[in-house]
């Protein structure tokens, strides 16, 4: 040591420090203390620092200043609580006053920049031969990193203890090791009964494979993240998991276990199936209403609507019975059946108004239980008093009422299943709903059924009456040509006479046009096929045309050449007729009508055009419908609407096509086109 200029103090200085060739005898005890990797220093009597190594000095951030720092030679010191120490009462300060020895004191050291450490204090005073203090020596252990670790572990501790989550840490060999509450709650098994045991304890037999597979990416320094599992209960219960899977490390590195967060996903995945099955009733839903909105065939309809609700209750099977009153009273007829073969029920009596039915098919309301043989109405009924021997299984009932808008029950959705509690609140909204659409959708079809016997009763109608009026019209038309023929040019009866023939030539047409829409509708409109010159007929009936309507001028263009066709002349003929006839009649404004005639391939294409009024765009597809004509503008005009829609089958029955090009007050283009041959045709 090397005294100092104050009495009884020294300064421990590195060897290499000392004087060259001078012997000194503390050098080993100088070099000792300031190669001490913990912080040391001392105080003389008074307690002004004396000597201190260069561990103190890293600790405290400076250099003491040797006989004017006292007790200590950090820049400030605070209790362990954060609250400033008085220097005179830090644990040196009180060693020296007191004469005793402090062990492990917690204290707070900051350096000048402001960093504090925490540190533990062992100051211990120093006798001479007279047993009077003469200084003490002061140990200072920096436990800043320890601290940190431990509020840092504590913290770990605090959040695993209180983790919803299911924490469990295992050994490499599977042993269980730690196991937090939230574990407890999950598995059921306590801390005290699960340590030490195996983790197949909470794996399912079926997926014990799944635990080689996490150890082996535990070894690898591997991680799972979030792995979706299913693990077994202390009561056996399997419940589904997401596994996130994390090695753990000892001091040096070396992998010695892994870490398991186990979270509980039974909310998740019970959302997910109720999100899903929502999804997929949903889509029943719709692909219901849309298929009975679009048809209009009872047992089409009812059946579609038996299969989707059985599909969405889960039903073994599911019925519609219709609600049927004969001479005998009121009885029960299956219509629909799906789940089961129809003969399933061939063999047992349609059900009766007994108990169990009678609130389904009078309309007071749903009806669902989850054990029918269970209930108080049931069984009460001979010849079965129950369920008939063979009959299929029914344990959960359902049976929803389809009632009409009228308020009268047309029948009943009926739903069993073997097993009890089936059918839930759920299934009975979702039923109830589509049996509201349901009876909409019988109606309409009810509706429609009578629409089309009405509509057969008025064809037949029209096709008699037409059948009918065509031999007395004919009779007048002649008797009319026999009296104008008995009158010279000069007489001027001649002139009415020919008027009432024109007249009645149209009433004819007129009838003969209804004639061949009755053929049409019974399908029964004669074609003869035969092989003609196409360009020949366009000429032919433009020049008729042309002399019927002086006041149109009606060009045809057709620089084809000869266009043979295997057609029936007669009906093509009656298609250009009436095609340039409504070219003429709906351009009443207009002077010309353009007809055009081409080889289009293997087809001949046919235009008539106009410059008249012209067709809306919404009218342009239902002007080939029967009986429709276009409005506003053509409502002054004669006709029955029945032309272009006798012109269409005409031309369809030729393998043809008819169709418009059109805009309003800009005139109509209709076209059509006809195959040169026709393949596979029938001739009627």
């Amino acid at each position: 040591m090397i005294e100092s200029d104050l009495p009884g103090s020294t300064i421990i200085k590195p060897i290499n420090e000392t004087k060259p060739g001078v012997h000194y005898p503390y050098a080993t005890a100088a070099d000792f203390f300031e190669n001490l990797p913990v912080a040391f220093y001392t105080c003389n009597r008074q307690g002004y620092i004396t000597s201190y190594n260069h561990a103190a000095v890293k600790l405290w951030g400076r250099e003491p200043a040797l006989g004017k720092d006292m007790w200590c030679g950090s820049w400030k010191i605070f209790n362990p609580d954060g609250t400033e120490l008085p220097l005179d009462t830090c644990p040196m300060a009180r060693t020296l006053k007191e004469g005793v020895s402090i062990e492990g004191e917690e204290i707070i050291v900051q350096q000048p920049d402001g960093t504090r450490r925490n540190v533990l204090a062992y100051p211990a005073p120093i006798f001479d031969e007279t047993g009077s203090i003469s200084g003490a020596t002061n140990t200072l252990i920096d436990i800043t990193e320890q601290k940190k670790s431990e509020e840092k572990q504590a913290m770990l501790a605090a959040i695993v203890a209180s983790s919803d989550d299911a924490i469990i840490s295992k050994k490499l060999d599977g042993v269980i090791t730690s196991w937090n509450k939230a574990a407890e709650r999950l598995f059921g098994y306590t801390e005290q009964e699960i340590l030490g045991k195996h983790i197949t304890i909470l794996i399912p037999l079926l997926r014990r494979q799944e635990e080689q597979l996490i150890i082996d990416k535990v070894r690898n320094n591997q991680s799972f993240d979030h792995f979706e599992t299913v693990r077994v209960t202390k009561t056996g219960e399997e419940i589904p998991i997401s596994l996130t899977v994390s090695p753990i490390h000892d001091s040096k590195g070396q992998i010695i276990g892994a870490s398991k967060i186990v979270r509980d996903i039974s909310r998740q995945k019970s959302s997910e199936n109720r999100l899903r099955q929502y999804a997929e009733n949903l889509e029943i839903l719709n692909s219901v209403g849309k298929a009975i909105a679009e048809d209009l065939d009872i047992q089409s309809i009812l059946q579609k609507v038996t299969n989707a609700t059985t599909q969405l209750t889960n039903a073994a099977f599911g019925a519609f019975f219709h609600n049927v009153t004969n001479e005998h009273g009121q009885f029960y007829q299956l219509y629909t059946l799906s789940g089961a073969p129809k003969e399933a029920f061939d063999k047992f009596g349609m059900p009766r108004n007994t108990a169990v039915f009678h609130p389904t098919f009078t309309g007071q309301g749903v009806v669902r239980v989850d054990d029918i043989t269970k209930d108080p109405r049931y069984g009460k009924n001979p010849p079965h008093f129950g369920m008939p021997e063979g009959h299929l299984s029914v344990v959960s009932y359902l049976a929803v009422p389809v009632t009409s808008k009228s308020g009268s029950v047309l029948g009943g959705l009926f739903f069993g299943h073997p097993e009890p509690g089936i059918f839930t609140a759920d299934h009975e909204q979702l039923i109830s709903a589509i049996a509201v659409q349901t009876a909409v959708a019988l109606d309409n079809a009810k509706l429609y059924e009578e629409i089309k016997l009405l509509n057969a009763k008025k064809d037949e109608f029209i096709g008699l009456a037409s059948h009918e009026l065509k031999t007395p019209v004919t009779s007048i038309s002649g008797y009319l040509q026999i009296i104008e023929q008995s009158f010279t040019n000069e007489d001027r009866n001649k002139i009415f006479i020919s008027k009432a023939r024109s007249q009645v030539n149209k009433l004819a047409a007129l009838i003969s046009d209804l004639l061949d829409v009755s053929k049409i509708q019974t399908g029964k409109l004669p074609l003869t096929f035969s092989t003609f010159d196409l360009a020949g007929l366009l000429k032919e009936v433009t020049e008729i045309m042309q002399q019927i309507n002086p006041l149109h001028q009606i060009t045809l263009n057709s620089d084809a050449g000869n266009l043979t066709v295997e057609a029936d002349y007669q009906r093509i003929e009656q298609v250009l007729i009436n095609l340039i006839s409504n070219a003429v009649k709906y351009s009443p404004d207009a002077d010309r009508v353009i007809v055009n005639a081409c080889k289009a391939g293997d087809k001949i294409r046919v235009s008539i055009q106009d410059f008249g009024i012209g067709i809306e765009p919404e009218q342009q597809e239902r002007i080939f419908s029967r009986f429709y004509r276009v409005e506003n503008l053509a409502a002054h005009m004669s006709g029955l609407g029945i032309g272009l829609y006798i012109s269409q089958e005409i031309v369809k029955r030729h393998h043809g096509k008819l169709w418009v090009k059109s805009a309003a007050g800009k005139g109509s283009t209709f076209l059509f086109e006809i195959p040169v041959m026709q393949v596979g045709r029938l001739v009627d």
